[in-house]
C-alpha cells in the first residue's frame, strides 16, 4: 500500500501572512488539526491546533497575540512524503520524528497530507479486519521453507488466505498473524497442530 492510496487529496491550507486567529477558525471550519503553511507551490511550515493553544495559552512565557502571522509560530523544516512512498515509510517517520502528519509533495507541489489516523486506517486495511475471515496466529522457525508448508496446509484445507503479517519473535522465531477466508478456525488450527506448527491463537489449539 503506498502513500497516495491513502492520503487526503487537497489539504487545507493557509499563508505565511494568515494570522493566528485566522488559522484557529479555518481548523475548527473544517475540523482539521494540522494545517500546511504554503507560499505560492511551495510548504514553508506547519501548524497544529496545538501549536496555536500554547502560541496564544496565557501560560506560554512569551503568549503571541490574536493578530500574529503564522510565519512567527510554523515549524520549520518541514518533514514530508511521497505519493510513491510504501505506508510503512510514513509510519516511522512519523513515530522516529514523534509527529502527527506529513504534507504528502509531488514534483514541488503540495498534492495531499497523511496523519495519524490515515495510518490507522491503512493498518487495519492491511489486516483485512474489514472483511469477513477469521483470525490464525503461528509461531514459525526463522528457516527457508517455513511460510511456504503454512500456506499449503492452508491450501489443502482449501482456505483462502486473505492477509499475512509477521514480526521477529524474541526467541528468534517469526511470528505470523493470518487473516482467512472462514470464521470458523479451530478445524485450521488443529490441522496445523498436526503438522507440528505452533498455533498460538485460536488459544484453545494452542500447541507445541
Amino acid at each position: 500500500m503506498l502513500v497516495r492510496e491513502i492520503m487526503h487529496l487537497d489539504p487545507i491550507i493557509a499563508g505565511p501572512a494568515t494570522t493566528l486567529q485566522e488559522a484557529y477558525g479555518i481548523m475548527n471550519g473544517h475540523r482539521v488539526r494540522h494545517l500546511p503553511v504554503v507560499e505560492g507551490d511551495r510548504v514553508v511550515g506547519i501548524v497544529t491546533d496545538r501549536d496555536l493553544r500554547l502560541a496564544t495559552s496565557v501560560l506560554s512565557p512569551t503568549p503571541f497575540p490574536a493578530e500574529t502571522s503564522l510565519d512567527r509560530v510554523m515549524k520549520q523544516p518541514v518533514h514530508t512524503a511521497d505519493p510513491l512512498d510504501p505506508v510503512e515509510n510514513a509510519a516511522r517517520t512519523m513515530r522516529e520524528l514523534r509527529i502527527g502528519c506529513l504534507p504528502v509533495i509531488d514534483d514541488g507541489c503540495l498534492v495531499g497530507i497523511v496523519t495519524g489516523i490515515d495510518l490507522l486506517d491503512a493498518m487495519l486495511r492491511l489486516t483485512g479486519v474489514y472483511r469477513p475471515s477469521g483470525r490464525i496466529e503461528v509461531r514459525l522457525p526463522d528457516r527457508p521453507g517455513e511460510l511456504a508448508k503454512l500456506t499449503g496446509i492452508l491450501s489443502m484445507q482449501r482456505v483462502n488466505i486473505q492477509s499475512i503479517l509477521s514480526y521477529p519473535d524474541p526467541n528468534g522465531h517469526t511470528r505470523l498473524v493470518l487473516r482467512v477466508g472462514s470464521i470458523d478456525t479451530r478445524p485450521l488450527a488443529s490441522a496445523l497442530c498436526q503438522a507440528e506448527i505452533e498455533v498460538v491463537w485460536p488459544p484453545q489449539h494452542a500447541c507445541r
